[in-house]
């Protein structure tokens, strides 16, 4: 089986809090094979970039225009190689991040969840299941570095964050 490179982005929040993607992104969607982008892209022109790279699977997140949000599902199911993942941007009311995105999967047999809204990076195991958060290459909040992911999927998935 031939490898797959997804580039894992969330929470780009552009032209807001860049007007441009920083240089390790940009280097990183000219290696991917496909780009997950688990929402707050805040434009369209943000999603047009992003599929000027590769192809592109997102879903819409709380702080996303009228016409992302018309255009872009709140959740979505992508194989990436021979691999289920679950795409969504964890924004709601009640529980953590992590439990809302749990949550909208759980009856749905995916191997991994990538998720955003907290711009809080996270690589997890939880019941047999990956939870990925690349956390955000644009509004740290908090964090000490900006970030995003890989999710490398062969005979396994490698998932990997990559902080700058």
């Amino acid at each position: 089986m031939h490898p797959v490179k997804a580039l894992v982005l969330a929470d780009t929040h552009m032209p807001s809090r860049a007007r441009v993607f920083p240089e390790p992104v940009v280097a990183a969607l000219r290696q991917a094979d496909l780009i997950l982008h688990a929402g707050d892209l805040a434009t369209l022109a943000v999603l047009q970039e992003l599929e000027a790279y590769a192809p592109v699977y997102a879903v819409s997140g709380n702080v996303d225009t009228p016409e992302v949000v018309s255009r872009l599902p709140r959740r979505l199911i992508v194989p990436v190689g021979t691999f289920q993942i679950g795409l969504i941007h964890g924004h709601g009311a009640t529980g953590s991040t992590l439990e809302r995105a749990a949550a909208a999967f759980a009856r749905d047999a995916v191997d991994c969840v990538v998720f955003g809204h907290s711009h809080q990076p996270l690589l997890t195991h939880r019941d047999g299941r990956l939870f990925l958060n690349p956390g955000s290459p644009t509004d740290k909040r908090g964090q000490p570095k900006y970030s995003f992911a890989w999710l490398r999927a062969s005979d396994a998935l490698e998932p990997e964050i990559v902080y700058f």
